[in-house]
This record gives structure tokens, sequence and C-alpha cells, in this order.
């Protein structure tokens, strides 16, 4: 009876046939049916390629990856959307805070303020001309994303609610703390990438789902696409196209304890590293100051943001002492540092003194419901803790990374040729993937998921001014993407004797031991060389599943290898950066090296030359076959999109 009447309810709707219920992989296309895959044997007879034709193609579906990929179909631009989990278990679902933008609704703000905010919070190292569109943008970014049904939470006006965040503050600095990021409760995250996946789905958008990305399709310095493993049938597939968008995320898989999911593999760096590019700032790498202790469970600044505190093993609320005016709303890296240095003076929490505490309880359980309900269940599953009656137990934890493919603030990937900055003809990127570079050496919370709906949105719009839907795709080499499927074939059939999963705990545990929130050279070191034998061992893995439909096991090692390219650059360009500079804190080098020392009147300085000082991004590359890392620099852009209307900030001594 029920199937009769699903079967009428389809019949009833246009368009839906019944043997169209359903359909898989490279068949399922959009609406009009205007993509012709071919099939050939160019690469392998073993592993036919299945050839596709697209306008642009997007890597990762997450928050960036969708808002870009629509921003195309939009535009009229027939997309591919290349994601390996199904859209909504992207990693922006687990962002708990909010979204920044000066909408002004709790005080008077301005987004020049959130503009000040954002350079000071980067240490400097953030270009200023991307911050000034970022923080530009923001309202209209959060005006539309409630246009798209994304339900904030509410004033008792019926306006956007704003919570108070780390590092946000009113009059540039000079007026105390602002109330800027909106949010809805304690799961914006989740909200938003619900919302820009259900308005996805308005769009005549390609999705292949669970088709793990294998490289790009480089030719003289030219992008023309990605190659990717259909992960349900073992099938590879080559999607050309004259616009790539990289949206694949973080690389916190790197280390041991951190809050990223397992699939955050720094998938969208390290097809980059291969493909002879650079990276930028990879070793900028923030400790979120409150990860479940144990667990590493994140547990959302906002909570500080509702009136939270930290407090030691004494009962004192330190804060006060390292960010007399911010307190415990300063930013990430002072707090994380702040805790690692009151657990290393002995007043840490619990029988080993190696936590703090941070307390809820004193704010009322109807604002605790209401505000931070996720945390609340969060902290009894995996602390064992009732927020309205006792502590949580915290501890910093590696949370996110600041470093990527490196982009100028219209999202093109960009090179550093004889001093200059280079695009990269048909390459893209945005989101945690991508430095554009708005964070700098720190982010501040809540300015991520404004990074991605703002940045995928200018690779949409940048692609439309450069680009038009139907041109004709340059001609590729028949054997492109050969030696990622040998590579493939290589690790199918690995037959070393190390697991997958051995080799990359003992990577975990060598970046979490020697690049942690406290850097020293000696101890850096010995992690290049720790880390650079494990790389080497890479050539004596072992996987067990010889099969190719649904082989996490192959998978797993494909991301191992991409976890270690990012691993690599990270730690190598971490023991050579001799200062310290936001999330980078070296205890042999504790102060930041500008061109000019801002702690003493800068009349009668002399300018330091830029390689004298470290205020300049650090650009690295990788030989995948030796291991060997390379690292260039270039300047920090200090200029603003225009002058009159945001003066650019200078450097200056950075406290809270």
């Amino acid at each position: 009876m029920a199937a009769r009447c699903l079967a009428a309810a389809r019949d009833m709707i246009p368009g839906v046939s019944r043997s169209a219920a359903r359909r898989f992989h490279f068949a399922t296309y959009g609406k009009h049916n205007k993509n012709a895959a071919k099939v050939s044997n160019e690469i392998s007879t073993q592993y036919p390629v299945v050839d596709h034709e697209f306008d642009a193609v997007v890597v990762g579906a997450g928050g960036a990856g969708l808002r870009a990929a629509f921003g195309l179909s939009e535009a009229g631009f027939n997309t591919a959307c290349v994601t390996k989990l199904f859209p909504t278990r992207s990693h922006t679902v687990a962002a708990q805070g909010g979204i920044n933008a000066a909408l002004g609704n709790m005080e008077s703000d301005d987004w020049r303020w959130h503009f000040y905010d954002t350079v000071k919070g980067s240490d400097w190292l953030g270009d200023q001309d991307a911050i000034h569109y970022m923080t530009e943008q923001a309202s209209a970014a959060v005006i539309e994303l409630e246009n798209y049904g994304m339900p904030f939470s509410r004033t008792d006006e019926g306006k956007i609610y704003q919570r108070a965040f780390g590092g946000q503050s009113l009059q540039y600095g000079k007026g105390g703390q602002a109330h800027r990021c909106c949010c809805v409760a304690d799961r914006t995250g989740h909200s938003l990438l619900h919302t820009l996946y259900g308005r996805s789905l308005h769009y005549d958008t390609s999705y292949f789902v669970e088709y793990f990305a294998l490289d790009l399709l480089m030719e003289n310095g030219e992008c023309k696409g990605v190659i990717a493993l259909c992960m349900e049938d073992g099938s590879i597939h080559r999607f050309r196209a004259n616009n790539t968008v990289l949206a694949t995320g973080g690389y916190g898989r790197t280390y041991f304890s951190c809050t990223s999911a397992h699939t955050s593999t720094g998938d969208g760096c390290a097809m980059v590293t291969r493909a002879g590019l650079s990276n930028q700032d990879l070793e900028f790498v923030q400790f979120h100051p409150t990860g479940i202790y144990g667990a590493g469970c994140l547990i959302t600044e906002g909570c500080r943001g509702e009136g939270g505190i930290l407090i030691n093993g004494e009962g004192e609320r330190f804060m006060e002492r390292y960010a007399p005016v911010a307190k415990d709303l300063a930013s990430r890296d002072v707090v994380s540092r702040s805790m690692t240095i009151e657990i290393r003076e002995g007043r840490g929490c619990g029988p080993e003194k190696d936590h703090v505490y941070l307390q809820l309880h004193h704010l009322p359980p109807a604002q605790l419901a209401m505000r931070l309900p996720g945390i609340s269940e969060t902290a009894m599953i995996f602390a064992g803790v009732d927020v309205t009656k006792e502590p949580i137990p915290v501890l910093p934890t590696v949370h996110y990374n600041m470093g990527g493919v490196p982009t100028n603030y219209r999202g093109q990937a960009i090179n550093h040729v004889n001093g200059k900055d280079v695009v990269v003809p048909g390459l893209y990127a945005c989101g945690e993937a991508a430095s554009a570079s708005v964070h700098g050496a720190n982010r501040l919370g809540a300015n991520s998921l404004l990074d991605l709906v703002v940045f995928g949105r200018a690779c949409a719009l940048t692609i439309t001014e450069v680009s038009k839907p139907g041109e004709a795709l340059s001609p590729i080499d028949p054997n492109a993407g050969e030696e990622s499927v040998a590579n493939l074939d290589h690790l199918r059939f690995a037959d070393g004797s190390t697991r997958t999963s051995e080799l990359r705990l003992n990577m975990q545990k060598c970046m979490q031991s020697h690049a942690a929130v406290f850097r020293t050279g000696p101890v850096l070191k010995e992690g290049c060389e720790k880390l650079g034998e494990l790389y080497d061992s890479l050539s004596d893995i072992k996987t067990f599943d010889r099969g190719i439909v649904w082989n996490s096991d192959l998978i797993e090692t494909l991301e191992l290898q991409n976890l270690m390219l990012c691993a690599m650059q990270t730690i190598n360009g971490a023991e050579a950066r001799k200062e310290s500079r936001g999330a980078h804190a070296r205890e042999d080098f504790k102060v930041r090296i500008d061109e000019y020392d801002f702690a003493k009147p800068l009349q009668g300085q002399e300018k330091k030359s830029v390689d004298e000082h470290w205020r300049k991004h650090t650009l690295s590359s990788m030989d995948p076959k030796t291991g060997k890392v390379t690292l260039n620099y270039r300047p920090v852009i200090d200029t603003t999109l225009d002058a009159e209307d945001c003066a650019s900030v200078p450097p200056a001594i950075r406290s809270y």
C-alpha cells in the first residue's frame, strides 16, 4: 500500500520518473543532463578514466565550497562540486560560536572597528586589502544568510542577537568590548551549512558526492581541472574546467589532539604542493583555549562571550593578570598561552594539575539553556559535567590553520615570482584551505564562518568577471593524471611493514610534542628530523584491502600522504621563523621582530630590510619524492582597497 502511494505521489510530480528516483555516479547530472561524460583508456586499462567537461569545478562542499558552487551556478556556469563527504557532513557543521559582522544590533558599531580588530588579531601579518574586503562585506553576507533562511538567535526586539567574542572591540580598541558575533545559539556552523546546502539545491549544480580528489590537472603553470576517485565503485574521473576552486578545509589532523574532523587532512594544500606551487604561513596553527580535557572536543568561545570565566587550581580568575582589559575575551593565542603558563607554574586543576576550569555555573540556567544548549550537552557526554553546577575541565587544543593556499582578496591563487604576486591561471581557493591572508598569525573567533561565505562568494564573482559560461576548454594532455593513478595503484598494493594507522599516530604525536603552544629551536629541529624520518617511511607503508570499492584503507593512506606534506611544511616553517608572532610562540625568540621596534619611539630608528625582520609571509614548497622543504617569503600587504574610506593600521604593540 505504502509503495503504491509513493509511486502515485511520484507520478504527480512533474519531470520525475520512476526510473529516475535514484541515479548514481557520473550519470547524476543537473536538471538538463547536459554533460556527456566519456570513458577513455588513455591513462590505464586497469583503471578506466571517465572524462567530464565543466565551466567550473569546486572541490569541497563545506561553507566555502557550497557558496562558491551555487554562486557560479547562479551566474550560469556549468558547475561541478566534487566532495569526499556528503555536503552536510563537512567540518563547517562543527563551528559553534558565530559569525562576525558590525550590524550594530547591541550597540553602535562600525565595520572599520572590526577591520582594526582583525588586523590587530592577525599580529600585523594579515593582508589589509583582504581584511578590508572581508569586514566591509560582512554585514551584507549575514543579511544574505538571513534571507536564505538561517534561523539566527534573536533579541527581544526581533533583531539578530550578537554576543561578545574574543578580540572584538569598539572605537579602535578604546571603547570596550564589542558585541559583534551573530549566532544560532551555539550551533551556528550546523545552521549555516544546512542553510547553504538547502539554498544550493535551488541551482543546477552537479554534485559528485563521495569522490576523493587526488590531484590538480596542471599544464604549463595553468590549472585545467582535477582528477578524482569515486569511492563507491573505484572509477577514476577527470574533471576538466577552465576554473577550479579549492575549498577542502584545514589540516588539523596533523596533530594528536585537535577539534578537527578526521577528514580535515589538508587535501587542497597537498594537491597544490604536488603541483609544484607554494603554500603560505603553514606554521601558524591556532590552539583553541577550551577543548575538553582528555577528549579534545570543542567548547565554544561563546561560553566566555556569554560570561563564562577561566579559573586555575587556586580558584583564581587568572586572565586578569595576562589581559587586564579583555580578560577572558583576549585573542585565542593569548588565552592559550596564559593557560599553559598557569599549568606550567603549578596552578593547574585536577590531581595532575594539568588543566584549568571553565566556569559557567554562575550564569542563569535559563541563559545556558537558551544560548549554550549544545555545550551543556557536550560537557555532560564527554566530561560528565553538569554545567549548571560544576566547571568544565579544559585544555588548549589544535583548532584552526591560518595558513593555506596563498590567494589575493579576489580568491585567485597566487605565486610570488621575482618579487611580484602572479595569479595562477584557472586556480582559486577559499575557506580554511586558503590564506587570503585575513587571519595572518592568529584568527579571531567568529571570523572563520565569515571568511567562508565572503571568499566563497568572491571566487564566484571573480570567475564571472574573467570567464564566460560555455567557453571552450583548452586542450589537455591525454595522459594528464597518469601519476595520480600510478600512486593510487602503488598504495592499493603496498606491502611494506608499517600500517597507515601506526605511521599517522607517530606523525601526530611528533607534531603534538615538537610544534605545540610554546616552541623552542632545539625541539623544533629535533621535530624536523623525526618527521623527516617518518616521511621517508611512507615508502614502507602497508595496506591490507586490495579492493577498489569503498576501500577506506586506501583513502586513509591517501589522506596520510596529504597530512605528511602539510606537517613537513608546518614544522620546517616554524623552525625557520626566529620570532614570536600570533599563534607562533618561540621561547628562545620571545619578541616579534618587525621592520621597526614598535616598543620604542620610531624617530631615529633605521628600517630593517625584509631579510632582517619577520613581518612577512612564509611560502613553503616541497619535493614529494625527496621530502625536501624549500622556504621563501613574500611581503605583507599593508594597504587597504581605499585609503580614504578605510585607513590602514600601522603595526603597534599588541596587548589586550
